[in-house]
C-alpha cells in the first residue's frame, strides 16, 4: 500500500458498527469537553491574575506608608489585601471546587462514553474530517 492510500492510524479509525450519528455525538461531546478545558484555563488565569494583584498590593501598601499615607495604607491592607474573592474562598479554592465538582466528572464521563461506544478512540469525527478534506497527492496533506 503506498503512502497515498493509507487510512488514518488505527487509533483514529471508526470501530466496526459505529454509526455516523454516534461519531457525530462523540465529536459534540469532545467539543464540549474542549470548551470546558478552555473555561478551566480561564479559571487558572483568573486565579493567577488575582494572586498577582494581591501580591502587588504589598508594594502599594509599602509605598503609601513611605509617602506618609498611613490611613490609606491601613485601608488597603485591611479591606483588600488577602481578601476572599467570594465568601469564604480564595481563588485556589474556586479552582479546586471547579475541578472536583465539574471538570473531573466531565472528563471521566466523556472517557467512559468513548470507551463504551468507540473502544476509547478519540477524535474520530476530526480524523474522518481530515481524511475527507485532505488534498490527495499534496505532501502536506498526507493521512498520517
Amino acid at each position: 500500500m503506498n503512502a497515498e492510500a493509507r487510512p488514518p492510524d488505527a487509533s483514529h479509525q471508526r470501530p466496526e458498527g459505529v454509526t455516523d450519528t454516534t461519531v457525530e455525538a462523540l465529536g459534540a461531546l469532545s467539543k464540549a469537553l474542549e470548551t470546558a478545558e478552555r473555561a478551566r484555563g480561564a479559571l487558572y488565569t483568573f486565579h493567577q491574575l488575582t494572586g498577582s494583584a494581591d501580591l502587588a498590593l504589598d508594594d502599594a501598601v509599602r509605598l503609601l506608608r513611605k509617602a506618609g499615607h498611613e490611613a490609606q495604607a491601613d485601608r488597603v491592607e485591611h479591606e483588600i489585601l488577602s481578601r476572599n474573592v467570594i465568601p469564604g474562598h480564595w481563588t485556589f479554592q474556586i479552582v479546586e471546587e471547579y475541578n472536583s465538582t465539574y471538570y473531573d466528572v466531565f472528563r471521566t464521563v466523556e472517557q467512559q462514553i468513548r470507551g463504551e461506544l468507540a473502544e476509547g478512540r478519540d477524535h474520530l469525527y476530526e480524523a474522518e474530517m481530515k481524511e475527507a478534506r485532505r488534498t490527495r497527492g499534496h505532501p502536506d496533506h498526507t493521512a498520517n
